[in-house]
């Protein structure tokens, strides 16, 4: 069995559409401002190997792989302890950049079994990494 999830937001960040998207694209260096993200490593031009860890004790290893790079929209596909897909829409908004996020994966392996139980909690997690996505994001804008 595995549970599934979808998840939304929607941040404002205050630089310019162009700037959010340069650096959301460069996936490598998501360690230096993203302080969940613990490693990534390239596979190619449209893949990567990453590893996040939040708040609970457990690791996930994901592969992604690039579906959309256009300026207004990131998307990529999900693969690992986690598939499906992760999208973030930019819009420009006065004073910066909207970013809204969709997210649907599914869990999958040992930590699939438990997330039926622990769906709060993972939810709670979830909300936590994206703090940590937008602080960062925010701050490394500003820098």
């Amino acid at each position: 069995m595995h549970a599934s999830f979808t998840f939304s937001g929607r941040w404002e960040v205050p630089a310019e559409l162009a700037q959010v998207h340069d650096l959301l694209v460069d996936l490598e260096h998501y360690p230096d401002w993203w302080p969940q993200v613990v490693a990534v490593a390239s596979l190619g031009p449209d893949d990567a190997r990453v590893v996040c860890r939040s708040d609970l004790p457990y690791t996930l290893d994901l592969v992604l792989h690039a579906v959309d790079r256009s300026p207004e929209r990131l998307e990529v596909a999900v693969d690992g302890d986690l598939e499906g897909w992760v999208r973030f829409d930019l819009t420009p908004v006065p004073g910066g950049t909207r970013l809204e996020l969709t997210q649907v994966v599914t869990v999958r392996g040992a930590l699939g079994l438990a997330s039926y139980a622990a769906r709060p909690l993972l939810r709670w997690n979830h909300h936590r990494m994206m703090d940590g996505c937008i602080a960062g994001l925010t701050a490394r804008l500003a820098g």
